[in-house]
């Protein structure tokens, strides 16, 4: 015998349920603030949610410094080292407190072994990691010397993209996927499918390669209101708009944080943030093509893209998910060494294969 349930039951049931579960949601405090950055009625306000800043504020704490920085200038790195090719121009305690503060930024739980072997031989460059190593330091000093227009005084550090981790989590390969994906139903043109990089959009996935590594034209909106000399194609505004919603990802803000809804290509009308987005830009082009994409003969296999390429970085390298790396906090401060190479960096270090050790 089968029972039975009167329909004014499970109704009921449901109904009960329902209530509970929107209960349970307003149980949750969620407070958002609404911060106007322009003009009214231009739609230049930033939306602000009090549960996400505090959770971004916990992720994005940076860690003290091992110690103080120690004064004088004696006796130099290189006097006590071996094979000191970057760095050789610090005194002796500095260069140990980087040293110690780039393995607490890198590979804590490795330790000083991810870059050096392990019988004690520093001055080895047997194993990739310290090859790699030391062109990042170099790629540091570049960064907060010659792109002040985008880090500004602030700066950067190998905590900025590698948050205690040896490879950063947001890095970027070429994608096979992209560049043709045909099957019985044709070749997708590399989009119409959910891409993370673009949002879980079906925008064109591969924003990436022709943006910030090439100089592709982003701009694909005209001066006039009729398409008068202007020839950009649908794919391409697809394309460049792929671009501004990584970005938009990337910093955690809206669009208006860079443009004006009022034009979106007027420069006049733009608020400072967008001439530091356009020099990020260019600067993400110079990271790629001069310092990280030509890594790619050092890495092993292992940590090559499927095409072999070299990781390489983008907006979310540095920023994940808030509008200034690390909410703003001043990198170089306590790590002077970082802002300004020495007379060491004026010649690159050979770049060779190694055999290394897998991550």
């Amino acid at each position: 015998m089968t029972l039975q349930i009167p329909k004014f039951v499970s109704r009921f049931a449901i109904l009960v349920s329902g209530i509970l579960v929107i209960l349970a949601f307003f149980a949750i405090p969620i407070t958002t603030e609404t911060v106007q950055t322009g003009f009214r009625g231009t739609g230049k306000e930033l939306v602000l949610n009090a549960n996400t800043i505090e959770r971004q504020l916990e992720a994005n704490q940076i860690p003290a410094e091992p110690w103080p920085l120690e004064e004088g200038e004696e006796p130099l790195a290189s006097e006590v080292y071996e094979n000191v090719q970057v760095l050789g121009h610090l005194n002796a305690g500095n260069f140990d407190r980087l040293m110690a503060a780039m393995t607490e930024w890198v590979s804590p739980e490795q330790g000083c072994t991810y870059c050096h072997t392990e019988d004690g031989n520093f001055a080895s460059d047997d194993i990739y990691t310290k090859v790699v190593s030391r062109r990042m330091i170099q790629m540091t000093h570049h960064v907060n010397s010659q792109w002040t227009n985008h880090v500004a005084e602030t700066g950067v550090s190998c905590y900025t993209c590698h948050r205690g981790q040896p490879v950063p989590e947001y890095i970027w390969f070429d994608d096979p996927d992209a560049l043709y994906a045909g099957g019985l139903i044709g070749d997708r043109a590399g989009q119409n499918i959910a891409a993370p990089e673009v949002g879980m959009t079906s925008l064109p996935q591969d924003v990436f390669r022709p943006f910030i590594h090439d100089e592709a034209n982003i701009r694909v909106i005209g001066n006039e209101a009729l398409p008068h000399g202007n020839e950009r194609t649908i794919k391409q505004t697809e394309w460049t708009y792929g671009l501004m919603i990584h970005m938009s990802e990337s910093l955690g803000v809206n669009c208006t944080y860079c443009h004006n809804s009022n034009n979106f290509g007027s420069w006049d009308q733009a608020p400072a943030s967008r001439a530091v987005a356009w020099h990020g830009i260019r600067m993400m082009r110079d990271l790629n093509v001069n310092y990280l994409e030509p890594l790619g003969p050092v890495y092993p296999e292992i940590r090559l893209g499927p095409l072999g390429d070299a990781p390489k970085a983008n907006c979310a390298t540095c920023h994940q998910g808030v509008y200034k790396p690390l909410f703003g906090a001043p990198m170089v401060v306590d790590y002077p060494s970082l802002r300004q190479p020495g007379p060491a960096n004026l010649q690159d270090p050979p770049m060779r294969q190694t055999s290394g050790l897998a991550d």
